[in-house]
């Protein structure tokens, strides 16, 4: 069992950046047992903090968008250099941030280089656009591509959902961190506002289906039931209002952000059109490089961690927080890879 404290089709309308599996998929994963701060990296015991950044503004029109990657961006990469990445020795990595340097470096957000999930017009952009305010926001196909754009050093930053206050976790993404290296530096809430979009031109009776993200569609059910749509699943929200856009469908419309509809030339037939108002996404932001917490504002941790089988072994993992008065936002568990849930290796019938 694995737990992690804390406090998702049709074939992708375009393509950016092609990832390759990572090879720390197998890295098992070991009892968190209590050792010095100094624990080197090569342990897989992770803490992880982050800077609540809710209070930041979405960036103006002088945001700037990055072109997408190209696929061979990090297919390309020669096997000496990961060789020789292998061996470097643990003095070489990149040195920690302290909370003071931290808030100076996301000042100016035009520095760096955002990757997200998905194509321009996306929440997620807006997202990032909100965390790091004129960075060059850079869309990725898949998030699995965004781990890996920051791990290559092909982009700074990359802001990515975590949970919904409507659809729950994101346990794709809660998978992803155990896999790759990166920290958690911050965090960003965005409200969701869905719009109905069409192409210029046609009006809501005209409409005979629509299109969107599976979790955008099951938002604005009721809605959408009202107008009698048959509702079509895609990859993103962006993504489809791209397709309407480009196809000039006149019988089919698009669930998306209103930025999707500037971006792509449609017309708002209906706005907040979700079931709940009360529709916000929270979404990490990573980093190659951890920051060091600081005594001048709260900072909220995330552990990783996995325990032996057996009786109350996770009450007494939550009883060390408890007895520090330490308060838990959110507790995630997640199946550890390549470990069955329960096996038999006789022919009692009973499970081992």
């Amino acid at each position: 069992m694995a737990a992690s404290v804390a406090r998702s089709q049709l074939t992708p309308l375009s393509r950016q950046i092609t990832a390759k599996p990572s090879q720390s998929d197998q890295t098992p994963k070991c009892i968190v047992r209590f050792r010095p701060l100094n624990i080197p990296r090569r342990f897989n015991v992770t803490v992880k903090a982050s800077i609540n950044r809710n209070d930041e503004k979405i960036g103006g029109n002088n945001n700037k968008t990055a072109p997408a990657l190209h696929p061979q961006s990090i297919l390309d990469d020669d096997d000496d250099e990961e060789d020789a990445a292998s061996k470097d020795s643990l003095n070489s990595l990149p040195r920690p941030l302290s909370s003071a340097q931290f808030s100076n470096f996301v000042s100016d957000g035009s520095r760096l280089r955002v990757a997200y999930q998905g194509v321009r017009g996306a929440y997620s952009e807006s997202a990032a656009e909100k965390a790091y305010p004129n960075c060059e926001a850079v869309p990725c196909e898949q998030f699995d591509t965004a781990f890996e754009a920051v791990e290559r050093w092909l982009v700074d930053r990359a802001v990515l959902p975590i949970e919904n206050s409507l659809g729950g976790s994101i346990h794709r993404n809660y998978d992803l961190l155990l896999r790759h290296r990166l920290h958690i530096v911050g965090e960003v809430k965005f409200a969701v506002r869905h719009c109905l979009l069409a192409n210029p031109g046609v009006k809501v009776e005209d409409l005979k289906r629509v299109l969107s993200h599976p979790q955008a569609l099951a938002q604005c059910e009721n809605t959408l039931t009202k107008l009698g749509l048959v509702r079509e699943a895609v990859d993103d929200t962006a993504g489809a209002a791209k397709y309407v856009s480009f196809e000039q469908l006149k019988d089919t419309g698009a669930v998306a952000s209103s930025s999707a509809a500037a971006i792509y030339g449609l017309n708002i037939l209906a706005e907040d059109i979700q079931d709940d108002c009360d529709n916000v996404t929270r979404f990490l932001m990573l980093a190659r490089e951890p920051i060091i917490p600081g005594t001048d504002r709260p900072f909220k941790t995330s552990i990783v961690f996995s325990l032996e089988e057996g009786p109350g072994v996770l009450f007494k993992a939550l009883a060390v927080f408890a007895l520090r008065q330490i308060n838990l936002t959110k507790i995630e568990s997640r199946p550890l890879r390549n470990q069955p849930l329960r096996s038999s290796d006789d022919n009692s019938g009973f499970g081992k």
